[in-house]
This record gives structure tokens, sequence and C-alpha cells, in this order.
């Protein structure tokens, strides 16, 4: 093996490290990994491979594909968090696999590989490749349609252009059976505005009968099998978790302001994001003379951002599909670098290594200050003073002076390759040291030690209800439904289950209304263990364990419990 191939190997051992190791180490997390897994271990349980089922209740929130796939890696390797997270991180395989692929084509072997390590060490991306969580199984299909998409306009007069054209419209059909109409929506964009843009023809091709059919047989099986089950299905899965998703900030509290993004995107790709002003700026001045396949994914990054900065509800993790794009460009920055160690590139990356210094050097210097000045000192940061951040204080410190020193290294070094090393650390480091240190952490922010709590209690076998309060996890890990005394079932964290209590008179049985809590407490025929996630306890909690001489008490950090015994004849 020569240098090129041990190179290309060492790539794709970290990329891979950086989405398998420690995979299943943390606890899922809440409230989307300990709901999404209980949704599939649910699924699995009850062999129902069309309608989401969450705490015993329909949960339509999201189509039922990504859930089935999890749900078979757990009929597989059993109800584990690794086994959760495998199909995640598989679909980040696939992505890297598919970045590689284009890259090849489009660029070279080089581009390519740098392409699978800047994604691969991009932190949305490895967070996301990590998590029970669909926009990773998004924005490959979505990556896979915009790809595809772009080889079928390729004007090469290709044979294949029409296989090609059907991938595209498979991929979107895919894509929209995962998350709902953004999965056909982001490649149909940003392959309509290249399309125009570049001037190409050919773009009627996509609507050809083969390809209408290979995107709308699958997703009306889905839309109407699900619908025959469900029929307030088609009212809220267009009217409710579509429309109104995009055009109304209070239906799911998301609201930010227009230009949230930008932050976020310097944020969810650092380091790398360091680069991006200045090679925007060189991009654009260059437009011309760049690669189309450069000016497609510079334009659907832009098409990305522009859509959800667009819509009034907004999560950091939407834009993942374009900062695959991102990532991708960014590569190419680093093998123009190659090609020309003394042409703008180089120069740029160089500068890079000089703002990444700083940045680094200056976070250390606040998070050691920290630790020595007072409250009221203008160096003093209240937040790394919260418990839960205390956890990573120690990590997070050594992080930031070895990336600091790495990047000054690179940057004495004048080498594009110590620049790639240096850029790429941040996310090895983090994964490599700070998932295990996290440890701690994810516990607070999990359903795990609330269930090993219950089980130690003696209270494995009896009902588990929570009095205005739930534990999104905890369904997953006890095996079976909580009950939830609510006033509209907003403790559980769907938009669905609330939108059905609303029009339904007849509640489920592991959904009690508030008013109605004494009298169901009264008819249990078994013992009920009550849970309160007031600090202190929820006063009805508390006098109703007085009332049955049950002892109140701290479960886990932030739960109080108490075992409440039958009425008794």
């Amino acid at each position: 093996m020569g240098r090129r191939g041990a190179a290309l190997v060492l790539v794709w051992v970290v990329a891979l490290a950086c989405i398998f190791l420690w995979l299943g180490s943390l606890p899922l997390l809440n409230p989307d990994e300990g709901r999404n897994a209980s949704v599939a271990r649910e699924m699995k349980d009850a062999r129902s491979f069309v309608v989401p089922l969450y705490n015993g209740m329909a949960y339509l929130d999201k189509p039922a594909l990504y859930f089935d796939l999890v749900a078979a890696s757990l009929a597989v390797f059993g109800d584990n968090e690794a086994a959760a997270r495998l199909p995640s991180a598989l679909f980040g395989v696939l992505t890297l696999l598919l970045v590689f692929a284009f890259c090849r084509h489009a660029y070279g072997v080089r581009a390519a590989a740098f392409a699978v390590l800047v994604l691969g060490t991009t932190p949305l991306f490895m967070a996301f490749s990590r998590t029970v969580i669909f926009d990773i199984a998004l924005t490959f299909f979505v990556c896979a349609s915009l790809l595809a998409g772009f080889m079928a306009l390729e004007p090469s007069g290709d044979r294949s252009a029409g296989g090609w054209f059907t991938l595209t419209a498979l991929a979107a059909s895919l894509a929209t059976l995962v998350k709902g109409p953004v999965g056909f929506l982001l490649p149909l964009l940003g392959l309509t505005v290249y399309a125009r843009v570049e001037k190409l023809k050919g773009g009627r091709r996509f609507f050809a009968p083969r390809n209408l059919a290979a995107f709308f047989v699958p997703v009306l099986a889905w839309f109407l099998a699900l619908s025959w089950q469900r029929s307030d299905f088609p009212f809220y899965g267009i009217m409710r978790e579509s429309l109104a998703r995009f055009t109304s900030a209070e239906a799911f509290g998301r609201g930010q302001p227009f230009h949230y993004y930008a932050p976020i995107i310097l944020a969810v790709v650092f380091p790398w994001s360091l680069l991006l002003p200045e090679l925007s700026v060189r991009f654009w001045g260059q437009r011309g003379r760049t690669a189309r396949a450069d000016r497609m994914l510079a334009l659907f990054a832009v098409v990305v951002v522009i859509f959800f900065s667009i819509s009034r509800s907004k999560l950091a993790g939407y834009v993942l599909p374009g900062v695959v794009a991102l990532a991708i460009l960014l590569a190419r920055a680093f093998d123009l670098a190659v090609r020309n160690p003394q042409g703008a590139a180089a120069r740029t990356l160089r500068r890079g290594t000089v703002v990444m210094t700083l940045v680094c050097g200056a976070m250390a210097a606040v998070l050691v200050a920290n630790q020595v000045v007072s409250a009221g000192s203008p160096l003093y940061v209240a937040a790394v003073h919260t418990a839960r951040a205390q956890l990573l204080l120690p990590f997070l410190m050594i992080w930031s002076l070895a990336t600091a020193a790495a990047a000054l290294a690179a940057r004495m070094s004048r080498s594009t390759w110590a620049a790639l090393a240096a850029f790429a650390l941040p996310v090895v480091l983090l994964v490599g040291l700070g998932i295990p240190s996290a440890a701690a952490y994810g516990e607070g922010r999990s359903s795990r030690p609330l269930a090993q709590a219950i089980r130690s209690s003696g209270a494995e076998g009896v009902e588990v209800a929570g009095y205005q309060c739930f534990a999104p996890g905890l369904p997953f890990y006890l095996g079976r439904p909580v009950t939830v005394i609510t006033v509209d079932g907003d403790e559980v964290p769907s938009n669905y289950i609330p939108f059905t209590l609303e029009k339904s008179p007849q509640w489920p049985p592991q959904i009690v209304r508030l008013a109605d809590a004494q009298r169901w407490l009264s008819s249990r025929t078994q013992p009920v263990l009550m849970l309160s996630d007031d600090d202190p306890p929820d006063p009805w909690v508390k006098g109703a364990a007085e009332a049955h001489g049950a002892v109140l008490r701290e479960l886990a950090p932030g739960w109080w419990g108490a075992l409440i015994p039958p009425k008794a004849p």
C-alpha cells in the first residue's frame, strides 16, 4: 500500500471512529432520543409497522420508515442504546460513501478523501450520526436525490441519464417517508435553482411517468395505508404537521429570528466554519470560473439556509443537508491548497489557523479564568458554573488548549496537511475523550437513572404514574407505558397526542384527566408509583403519599416518588 492508499485508509478510520466509537456508552438523551427509541421499541413489540406508537398511543408526528429501521435494529441487537443508534450511524456511513463517490467523480480521489474527513469531523454531522434522530437519514436521501439530479442534468449526452432521473425521484420519495414534505422540497428547490442559474435544459424529464411512479408509489402506499388506519391523519399530517410547522412559530414553540442560522452554522461546523467567511467572498468573486459541481453545491447550501430561515419553525439540525454541501466545498479548498501551496486557497487556510488559534486560545483563557475569578468579574461566565456544565469543564479546558496548540503548530509549519489535521482534531478529541467525560452529564439528561431507581426501589412491576410530568425515555427503559395525569397531555413530547386528546371525549387509560386524579388513584387495585418532577414535590403528590402512609423520596436527581398502596377493600 502506497502513501496515498495509507492516507485514504487513515481518513476513513478517523471518520468511522467519530461515528462508532463509544456509540452505546451514553444513555438515551431526552427528549428526542428517549422518545424516538421508545416509539421504535413499541412498534417492534406491537408489530405495528405503519402506525408509530408512543406510550401506548398513536404517534403520527413523523412517518414510520425511520422508526421501522430502529425497530429492526432493536429486534436484532436487543433494546439497548447502541442498537437504537445503529441506524443513524449506518446512515452516516452511507452519506460519507455517497459524498466520496460523488467527489471522486467530480474532483478526484484526493478531494473525495478530504470531503470524507471534513464531513466526518463536522460536529453536527458527527452528533446526528450518533443520535436516535431522523435528520441523518433525511440528509442521506436528500443528498442522494440532489447529487443524482446533478448527474441527470449534466450536459454530457450520457444514455444513463434516465436512470439518474429515476434515482432522483426515488431518493426524494424515501426522504419524504423519513420526515415528510421537506424530503422532496429540498432537492426540488436545489435542483430548480441550479438549473435556472446554469440555464440547463432537460428538467422536464424529472416528471416523466417512470419518475413520477418512482416518487408517488412509495409515498402514496404509505399515506393511504396510514390514512386507512388513522382517518384523522390526512388533516393532521398536511395542515398541522407540515403547513403549520412552516408558517407558525407558536404551533411548535420554535420561533427564531430570520438570521438564526448564521451563528448556528458557525457553531455546528466549527472549527471548519472559521474558513467560511473568506472562502465565501473568494468563491463569489470567482464564481464564473468554478466547477459546475461547486456552483451547484453552493447554491444548494444557500437554498437550505434560506428555506429554513423563512420557516417559522427553526431548529439547528434542520440545515444538516446544507452542511454536507459546505463540507464538500471546504474539502475542495484543501485540495486546491495541496495542488498550489502558494495559491489563494493555501493562504486562506493559513489565515484560518491563526483565527482558530485566537478563538480557541480565548476560549481556554475564559474557562481557566472562571476557576479563579469571582462572580462579579467581567470574565465570569455564569453558565459554566451550572452543575451539569461543571462536569464537562476539565475536558473543555483541555480541548480548547489542545486545539489552539494544534492550530498554532499548523500555522508555524505552513503545511496544508498540518492545517487539515488541526481542523479535524477538535471533533476527534470530542469523540475520543469528551464522550467518556460526558457520561455523568448524559445521565442528568436521560430517563435511565430514573428507570434504574424504580427497579431498585422494588417498584419494577407496579404502575408508574407522573403527576403533570413525563420522562420521555422512561417507556423505553421500563419496557411499558407510563400513566400521565394531565390537563391536556402536553407533558408528552408529541404534537399529535395532545391534538387527539383535544378531539376525543374518551381518553386512553394511560392518560388521566387532572380533575379525575383522586378518583383514578382510589380505583387502583395494584400499587402505584406516583412521580413528581417538582422540587419540592407537588403538594398533590405529597398529600396523596401522606394519605396512604407512603414515603415520598427522591428517586433520581429532579424526580420524587412515592409507592402508594391500593385502597383497602
